[in-house]
């Protein structure tokens, strides 16, 4: 039997569910058949709630899968539903931490239009009628071995944007399989290390933050 990992829960009440999603883990079932987060978390749900029937859980943002870090989860659709409106209105907040090839200016902001393709699941840059405007900005935290960890608040959730978006500029992610030619058979450098909410319920302002990844590439830093 398949053993199902370890989920860390940061934070949860009776409208929220606050994790650490693992590496590697798909946040919905896809083609692969693997166990996924919402699975997870509604047998969490049905265990530590002792619910009998289907415990609900809305997915409002996602992660690539070979992405780990903070999400949240609703535990309603009243929940739900205001989350998905905080994302439309920008009051929703995501900071990730990468690891980069090169160097870079110390902070900037990139702007582009992506384009999906999915049959290929993969993202372009193309041209202003063709794609969806995608925005983020970055600071540079320090430099090593060529390599730059950099800090990156996603202003746009396009589909694989801050991977594609600092490919396109010749400073792909390292470990990233899709994205860089020389992905180094490691796990991608790109970790969701911060997010920031507005309660659905209460309307105080919640920030949750990881510690950085115990793991190469971010542990030379």
């Amino acid at each position: 039997m398949e053993k199902l990992p370890k989920i860390n829960i940061i934070y949860e009440d009776n409208h929220l569910l606050v994790v650490e999603k693992p590496v590697n883990i798909p946040v919905q079932e896809d083609n692969s058949k693997d166990i996924d987060m919402i699975t997870l978390l509604k047998d969490y749900r049905k265990v530590h709630e002792n619910k009998k029937g289907e415990a609900y859980l809305g997915l409002v943002h996602r992660l690539d899968r070979p992405v780990g870090g903070v999400m949240v989860f609703a535990k309603t659709s009243k929940a739900a539903s205001r989350l998905s409106e905080e994302i439309r209105n920008n009051d929703f907040h995501k900071t990730y931490l990468a690891v980069v090839e090169g160097t870079l200016p110390s902070k900037g902001k990139f702007e582009d239009y992506l384009v999906k393709d999915n049959k290929e699941n993969k993202s372009y840059v193309t041209t202003k009628d063709k794609g969806k405007y995608s925005s983020l900005e970055y600071e540079v935290l320090k430099e090593k071995d060529n390599l730059s960890l950099v800090k990156i608040n996603l202003i746009t959730g396009r589909s694989h944007q801050i991977r594609v978006q600092f490919s396109s500029r010749n400073h792909p992610l390292v470990g990233d399989s899709k994205y860089n030619n020389n992905p180094n058979n490691i796990n991608i450098a790109l970790f969701a290390i911060e997010l920031s909410i507005i309660h659905p319920i209460t309307k105080e302002r919640l920030t949750f933050t990881l510690d950085i990844p115990n793991r190469y590439p971010f542990n030379i830093f």
